[in-house]
């Protein structure tokens, strides 16, 4: 359970500095916004499944140019994650959650593995995003977990 909510106060140290890192680069790059909001969305997805909530009302790839709009949804997805991780028991860990994904085909995962897909699923963007940052010359930021860790 340390483990899990370690790896959580990661995701949300990263998603704030890769945030820092757009508003810095000014990027006007739409692909760019529309990934980090992705990540946002996709986080709201899966706390909303984890709650015994639908998902369907959200879009998982609409396009923005409100970064601002976008650092809000993260700091609601940090204080909704920080609640949920404060009442989850280590023995709940392994529970099963029944819910259906954005195409309505029902699925079962265990919260573990939720919360992993969560963890690992920015991660994986957040590296693309820097990518896509060093392409347009700006300066892509850390968000290693090693560097988190040595805080």
């Amino acid at each position: 359970m340390n483990t899990i909510k370690r790896m959580m106060d990661h995701l949300y140290w990263a998603d704030e500095r890769i945030l820092d890192a757009l508003e810095e680069s000014k990027t006007e790059n739409k692909e760019l916004l529309k990934l980090v909001r992705h990540v946002a969305v996709a986080e709201q997805v899966w706390l909303s499944r984890l709650q015994g909530k639908g998902s369907a009302q959200y879009s998982l790839w609409e396009e923005t140019e409100d970064l601002t709009a976008i650092r809000e949804m993260f700091e609601e997805n940090i204080e909704q994650y920080r609640v949920y991780m404060d009442g989850l028991e280590e023995f709940k860990l392994d529970e099963i959650i029944d819910y259906a994904n954005q195409s309505g085909v029902p699925f079962r995962t265990s919260i573990r593995d939720i919360l992993s897909q969560v963890i690992l699923h920015g991660q994986y963007h957040r590296g693309q995003i820097n990518r896509a940052l060093r392409i347009e010359s700006a300066e892509p930021v850390q968000v290693d977990y090693i560097t988190f860790a040595r805080l």
